[in-house]
């Protein structure tokens, strides 16, 4: 292990990217839940920093992620935890279990969303395109080769909790998964943002799928980009206006700089189905701040879409807000995202999902 771990970081550690060393994946919580302690491993506690302190000693290191802190272990409060993995019930993206964890980066997080149809037509047989449900190739290309069909029906669930119900047609199914999808990881993204300094980073997973599948990536087997890929792409701009979550009966729209620059510009937030002007001015942030600008009155029983457009340092950059409670209507949003596409024309509407 020494010898392999010694010919890695030293191939690996002048890569432009590398941020920290970690000694392994979810093995700390394996020993945890099984009663063990993580301490106790000499691969992460002993040899792996070892190795890392004689060949890249000025790289952070950290045993594990998420990693167990002897806090954590002496206590059995897994809220110590200083990062960690969101996976939990994978319920609706704006549950508790989203919006009230309290690690300071979120070294894992992620959404199912379908690939589109052209992609699915070349790993799946013809006859085993549609339906979705109790389908034997949907669900050994679903990240679990054993035969269970949890993922599969995660990703329905998912579409039914954002929309009151699973489509009966493919092309619907398709566009209604790539949409809770992308709202879920532009959520997240958003989420960490607004919660700096108390969460600071998140790591989504993930960028492209390793082999033909129904998963959380972004980009499928052949390339072709899902929706969450352009709307997780809009809002890491390292300058970016968003709308935080509803409190007494009011919304907060945040300048987000997270450059290392000031940054000043000119913003907009209007309602998509009226044009109506909801807030608008000029605003000027400092380096790593995030700037309130002003509140928006809404009720949760309202189902709206914000469109946002900012300037910063004469660069034009663009947003939206999908405001209420689920269920949404599909027929509705369908609408939105002609207007979503049309802020920055970066898709087109209709090629979601094919």
């Amino acid at each position: 292990m020494r010898n392999e771990a010694i010919s890695v970081v030293k191939k690996l550690r002048n890569h432009p990217s590398l941020a920290l060393w970690s000694g392994d994946n979810e093995v700390d919580q394996s020993y945890f839940f099984s009663g063990l302690d993580p301490s106790h491993n000499k691969i992460t506690r002993e040899v792996l920093p070892q190795v890392v302190f004689q060949c890249d000693p000025y790289r952070p290191y950290l045993p594990s992620s998420p990693y167990m802190a002897p806090e954590v272990i002496a206590t059995g409060k897994t809220e110590l935890m200083p990062e960690d993995h969101l996976w939990g019930p994978r319920d609706y993206f704006k549950s508790a279990y989203y919006t009230q964890h309290t690690a300071h980066f979120v070294s894992e997080i992620g959404y199912h969303g379908c690939p589109g149809l052209s992609s699915i037509r070349r790993f799946v047989d013809a006859n085993h395109v549609w339906p979705w449900k109790d389908n034997p190739q949907s669900i050994f290309h679903s990240t679990d080769t054993t035969g269970n069909p949890y993922r599969i029906n995660l990703m329905a669930n998912q579409v039914k909790e954002l929309f009151g119900e699973i489509p009966d047609d493919i092309q619907d199914f398709i566009l209604a998964s790539q949409v809770s999808q992308a709202e879920a990881k532009k959520f997240f993204v958003e989420m960490t943002r607004l919660k700096k300094w108390q969460s600071t980073g998140l790591i989504w997973w993930n960028v492209m799928d390793g082999w033909p599948q129904f998963s959380d990536a972004i980009v499928d087997y052949y390339f072709n980009k899902k929706l969450a890929y352009y709307y997780i792409r809009r809002v890491q701009q390292p300058v970016c206006l968003m709308v935080d979550e509803p409190e007494d009966w009011r919304v907060r729209v945040v300048v987000g700089n997270d450059s290392r620059e000031d940054a000043r510009g000119h913003y907009r937030v209007w309602d998509a189905d009226s044009s109506e002007t909801l807030l608008e001015g000029d605003y000027t942030t400092k380096a790593n701040e995030n700037l309130e600008v002003g509140t928006i009155p809404v009720f949760h029983s309202g189902k709206r879409l914000f469109l946002m457009e900012w300037t910063a340092n004469g660069h034009r950059f663009v947003n939206h807000y999908l405001q209420g409670l689920p269920p949404f209507s599909l027929a509705q949003y369908k609408s939105w995202l002609v207007k979503i596409a049309a802020l920055q024309n970066d898709f087109d509407p209709a090629d979601v999902g094919k």
